[in-house]
């Protein structure tokens, strides 16, 4: 099936799901599994190989490295057109600030399709012990920095409620709700510290699309962690619910316990997409799984 026109906020085919592959950011997370910027160029190829709608290519304001690889990426795969018009989408992730967000911004702004992923924690845990922080300040950032963001030129913008998992259901869906009127194009719901079971993350995004104002006007997005084993069954389970972008690393790998692997869902949704799913279906080219494989295998030392 044809994978449709790309709109930052809206996806025409309602059975199309987005993957995003976040290897090159959270999967180097992973402890010692740190790449070279070269290293990280190697996988963003094959990563357009691999047909990865959105390729989330680093924090570049970690470090100069970071910035360098991203900007690499941003400029060489970020502006690599297929022949039927695919060019992956080039994220560069940072805090609510106006620094990150700016570093960000020069970092991917190359790019032929350049977002900017900014998160906040909006748990109660994480905002009283993480951030200090009160709900009221939390909503007001938030929304200044997406507001910000935009005014770089950036249209595409993907806002993540940090433990959004742990958050107070009515807090989430007030704070969605205004970064989709502040321009947030996608939104992205993670299970930060890996607690959720299926069904319950499946309820989220389900309530989350019932509840939030505005959320007809963008993309629902998961970002699973594996703590317990389910990073996949709670993707897929997003995926049911209505999140048409899934974020995925290659093998898994990722902080702690790692991330929903791509191959994994991919596939789950190949095989059963059909039968099971409603006939969801992705744009990866699946032969070219087992390759880009065994290339995060040799770059990170992290065998399977």
């Amino acid at each position: 099936m044809k994978r449709p026109q790309y709109i930052p906020n809206h996806i025409p085919d309602p059975s199309y799901v987005r993957i995003l592959d976040t290897t090159l950011r959270d999967g180097e997370q992973s402890p010692g599994a740190a790449m070279t910027p070269h290293q990280k160029l190697d996988i963003a190829r094959q990563l357009w190989k691999l047909g990865v709608d959105v390729i989330e290519a680093g924090f570049p304001c970690s470090s100069e490295n970071d910035f360098n690889a991203v900007k690499m990426i941003s400029e060489e795969v970020g502006n690599h057109v297929g022949v039927d018009g695919y060019v992956p989408v080039i994220i560069g992730v940072a805090r609510c600030n106006e620094k990150d967000i700016q570093i960000a911004w020069d970092a991917i702004k190359h790019a032929k399709r350049p977002r900017i992923s900014t998160f906040i924690a909006t748990s109660p845990i994480h905002m009283e012990h993480k951030l200090k922080k009160t709900k009221e300040e939390v909503l007001e950032i938030a929304c200044r920095m997406v507001r910000f963001a935009r005014s770089l030129g950036c249209d595409d913008i993907q806002f993540v409620p940090e433990d959004a998992a742990r958050s107070e259901r009515e807090f989430l869906y007030e704070i969605i709700g205004e970064v989709i009127k502040a321009g947030a194009t996608t939104v992205d719901i993670p299970d930060t510290v890996g607690i959720t079971m299926p069904w319950e993350f499946g309820k989220l995004i389900a309530d989350i699309k019932a509840n939030t104002h505005g959320i007809e006007n963008v993309v629902i997005s998961t970002h699973c962690h594996n703590d317990l084993g389910l990073a996949v069954a709670n993707t897929i389970e997003g995926a049911r619910a209505g999140a048409r972008q899934l974020e995925v690393t290659i093998n898994g790998i990722g902080e702690r316990a790692g991330n929903a692997s791509l191959e994994e869902v991919v596939m789950a949704l190949k095989c059963r997409g059909h039968e099971a799913f409603d006939g969801l279906y992705t744009g990866i080219n699946t032969k070219h799984i087992f390759k880009t494989s065994k290339m995060v295998e040799e770059y990170t030392g992290m065998h399977i």
